[in-house]
Protein backbone atom coordinates (compact mmCIF):
# COMPACT_ATOMS: atom_id res chain seq x y z
CA UNK A 1 0.00 0.00 0.00
CA UNK A 2 1.36 3.39 -1.01
CA UNK A 3 1.98 5.77 1.95
CA UNK A 4 -0.26 8.81 2.16
CA UNK A 5 1.33 12.07 1.13
CA UNK A 6 0.20 15.56 2.10
CA UNK A 7 -1.12 17.82 -0.66
CA UNK A 8 1.50 19.80 -2.57
CA UNK A 9 2.62 23.14 -1.19
CA UNK A 10 1.66 24.60 -4.57
CA UNK A 11 -1.90 24.73 -3.23
CA UNK A 12 -0.75 27.88 -1.41
CA UNK A 13 0.29 29.60 -4.66
CA UNK A 14 -1.84 32.66 -5.41
CA UNK A 15 -4.39 32.33 -8.20
CA UNK A 16 -4.64 35.20 -10.65
CA UNK A 17 -7.88 35.36 -12.57
CA UNK A 18 -11.24 37.04 -12.74
CA UNK A 19 -13.52 34.05 -12.22
CA UNK A 20 -13.73 31.48 -9.46
CA UNK A 21 -11.67 28.47 -10.54
CA UNK A 22 -13.15 25.22 -9.22
CA UNK A 23 -10.51 22.66 -8.25
CA UNK A 24 -12.79 19.92 -6.90
CA UNK A 25 -16.53 19.42 -6.69
CA UNK A 26 -18.42 16.76 -4.81
CA UNK A 27 -22.12 16.01 -4.69
CA UNK A 28 -23.98 14.48 -1.77
CA UNK A 29 -27.64 13.51 -2.06
CA UNK A 30 -29.85 13.35 1.02
CA UNK A 31 -33.10 11.39 0.97
CA UNK A 32 -35.75 11.47 3.67
CA UNK A 33 -35.70 7.97 5.12
CA UNK A 34 -38.49 6.60 7.30
CA UNK A 35 -39.80 9.97 8.47
CA UNK A 36 -39.42 11.52 4.97
CA UNK A 37 -37.33 14.17 6.74
CA UNK A 38 -33.65 14.27 5.76
CA UNK A 39 -32.45 15.74 9.03
CA UNK A 40 -34.51 13.38 11.22
CA UNK A 41 -34.10 10.06 9.40
CA UNK A 42 -32.25 10.73 6.19
CA UNK A 43 -29.48 9.01 4.33
CA UNK A 44 -26.58 11.00 2.86
CA UNK A 45 -24.68 9.44 -0.07
CA UNK A 46 -21.81 10.95 -2.03
CA UNK A 47 -21.61 10.65 -5.79
CA UNK A 48 -18.38 8.63 -5.56
CA UNK A 49 -19.80 6.19 -2.98
CA UNK A 50 -17.17 7.01 -0.34
CA UNK A 51 -19.69 8.59 2.02
CA UNK A 52 -22.89 6.94 3.19
CA UNK A 53 -24.30 8.11 6.50
CA UNK A 54 -27.48 7.72 8.46
CA UNK A 55 -28.69 11.17 9.52
CA UNK A 56 -30.54 11.48 12.81
CA UNK A 57 -31.69 14.32 15.01
CA UNK A 58 -29.65 14.45 18.20
CA UNK A 59 -31.53 13.91 21.47
CA UNK A 60 -30.97 17.61 22.33
CA UNK A 61 -33.27 18.48 19.40
CA UNK A 62 -35.88 15.86 20.27
CA UNK A 63 -34.50 13.06 18.11
CA UNK A 64 -33.36 9.53 18.87
CA UNK A 65 -29.67 10.08 18.08
CA UNK A 66 -27.90 7.04 16.70
CA UNK A 67 -26.63 8.74 13.56
CA UNK A 68 -24.70 11.79 12.54
CA UNK A 69 -26.14 15.24 11.94
CA UNK A 70 -25.30 18.23 9.74
CA UNK A 71 -23.56 20.10 12.57
CA UNK A 72 -21.15 17.21 13.13
CA UNK A 73 -20.42 17.04 9.41
CA UNK A 74 -19.76 20.78 9.23
CA UNK A 75 -17.55 20.64 12.34
CA UNK A 76 -15.53 17.76 10.86
CA UNK A 77 -15.06 19.60 7.57
CA UNK A 78 -14.09 22.87 9.25
CA UNK A 79 -11.60 21.21 11.62
CA UNK A 80 -10.06 19.09 8.85
CA UNK A 81 -9.69 22.04 6.48
CA UNK A 82 -8.17 24.31 9.14
CA UNK A 83 -5.78 21.53 10.24
CA UNK A 84 -4.73 21.05 6.62
CA UNK A 85 -4.02 24.75 6.15
CA UNK A 86 -1.99 24.82 9.39
CA UNK A 87 0.04 21.88 8.07
CA UNK A 88 0.64 23.50 4.67
CA UNK A 89 1.61 26.88 6.14
CA UNK A 90 3.90 25.21 8.68
CA UNK A 91 5.66 23.21 5.98
CA UNK A 92 6.06 26.29 3.79
CA UNK A 93 7.64 28.15 6.73
CA UNK A 94 9.90 25.22 7.60
CA UNK A 95 8.10 24.62 10.91
CA UNK A 96 7.02 21.34 12.44
CA UNK A 97 3.30 21.03 13.09
CA UNK A 98 3.65 17.58 14.67
CA UNK A 99 0.96 16.92 17.25
CA UNK A 100 -1.29 19.71 15.99
CA UNK A 101 -4.99 19.30 16.70
CA UNK A 102 -7.99 21.39 15.71
CA UNK A 103 -11.29 21.03 17.54
CA UNK A 104 -14.40 22.56 15.97
CA UNK A 105 -17.59 23.15 17.92
CA UNK A 106 -20.70 23.93 15.89
CA UNK A 107 -23.95 24.98 17.52
CA UNK A 108 -27.42 24.85 15.98
CA UNK A 109 -28.96 27.92 17.60
CA UNK A 110 -31.89 30.32 17.61
CA UNK A 111 -31.42 33.52 15.62
CA UNK A 112 -32.59 36.61 17.52
CA UNK A 113 -32.82 38.56 14.24
CA UNK A 114 -35.59 36.51 12.61
CA UNK A 115 -36.59 34.07 15.36
CA UNK A 116 -35.50 31.08 13.26
CA UNK A 117 -32.12 29.31 13.24
CA UNK A 118 -28.43 29.86 12.61
CA UNK A 119 -25.12 28.10 13.12
CA UNK A 120 -22.24 29.30 15.23
CA UNK A 121 -18.76 27.83 15.31
CA UNK A 122 -15.64 27.97 17.44
CA UNK A 123 -12.22 26.48 16.76
CA UNK A 124 -9.60 25.50 19.31
CA UNK A 125 -6.15 24.97 17.82
CA UNK A 126 -3.36 23.22 19.70
CA UNK A 127 0.20 23.61 18.40
CA UNK A 128 2.30 21.81 21.02
CA UNK A 129 5.94 22.76 21.21
CA UNK A 130 5.58 25.85 19.02
CA UNK A 131 6.62 29.27 20.32
CA UNK A 132 3.49 31.28 21.29
CA UNK A 133 4.12 34.23 18.94
CA UNK A 134 4.84 31.87 16.03
CA UNK A 135 1.71 29.83 16.78
CA UNK A 136 -0.44 32.98 16.96
CA UNK A 137 0.85 34.20 13.58
CA UNK A 138 0.30 30.76 12.04
CA UNK A 139 -3.30 30.62 13.28
CA UNK A 140 -4.00 34.17 12.02
CA UNK A 141 -2.62 33.25 8.60
CA UNK A 142 -4.54 29.98 8.53
CA UNK A 143 -7.74 31.89 9.31
CA UNK A 144 -7.09 34.09 6.26
CA UNK A 145 -6.41 31.12 3.95
CA UNK A 146 -8.81 28.35 5.12
CA UNK A 147 -11.89 28.19 2.85
CA UNK A 148 -14.14 27.18 5.76
CA UNK A 149 -12.90 30.13 7.84
CA UNK A 150 -13.52 32.44 4.86
CA UNK A 151 -17.02 31.02 4.48
CA UNK A 152 -17.74 31.50 8.17
CA UNK A 153 -16.46 35.09 8.01
CA UNK A 154 -17.69 36.24 4.58
CA UNK A 155 -20.54 33.91 3.68
CA UNK A 156 -20.78 31.40 0.85
CA UNK A 157 -21.62 31.80 -2.80
CA UNK A 158 -24.73 29.61 -2.94
CA UNK A 159 -27.25 28.89 -5.67
CA UNK A 160 -30.48 27.02 -4.94
CA UNK A 161 -32.34 25.64 -7.95
CA UNK A 162 -35.57 23.66 -8.20
CA UNK A 163 -35.13 20.79 -10.67
CA UNK A 164 -37.56 18.21 -12.10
Amino acid sequence: MKPLAPPPLSLLDKYVGQDIQSLYTTTVRVTGGEAEHGRASGVARSDDGNLELQLRLPPELGGPGGGTNPEQLFAAGFAACFHGVISLLSAKAGLSAAGTSVEASVSFARDPMDGMYLLTSALQVRLPGMKQSTAEELVRNAERVCPYAKMAREGLLSVVTLVD
